[in-house]
């Protein structure tokens, strides 16, 4: 084997390893914030190392233009939809307060509904 191949290889164990800690934290963690957490970073992680352990094992060229694309759309869409989740699960009330130690969301929805009180 070429070091081309152990690099892809250990890519390939690391991501699937990252992605495995991931769906284990969803099922484990007690909370939505905390399972959010969970499915987003290391999950990112591991698809990120999957992706680059396939473009060196495959090592074309066409293929590693359409593997960064796929990684670029990973890392624009996995933080604007965990802030969505994370929100939405906020203002429905699926979060638990007592785990959060700052509550900022909160204080800019009072500060924004004072603002628009006339008087």
């Amino acid at each position: 084997m070429s070091v081309v191949e152990w690099v892809a290889s250990a890519c390939f164990l690391l991501g699937c390893a990252l992605t495995l800690v991931a769906a284990i934290g969803i099922l484990r963690f007690p909370d939505l914030l905390a399972r959010m957490h969970a499915g987003t970073k290391p999950q990112v992680l591991g698809l990120v190392l999957s992706m680059t352990g396939l473009g060196l094992s495959i090592g074309s060229s066409q293929v590693a233009w359409k593997l960064i694309l796929v990684i670029v759309f990973q890392f624009m869409t996995a933080p604007v939809s965990a802030h969505m989740v994370g929100r939405a699960g906020y203002r429905t009330g699926k979060v638990r307060e007592d785990l959060l130690e700052v509550d900022e969301l909160t204080e800019d929805l009072e500060r924004a509904k004072a603002d628009e009180t006339p008087g």
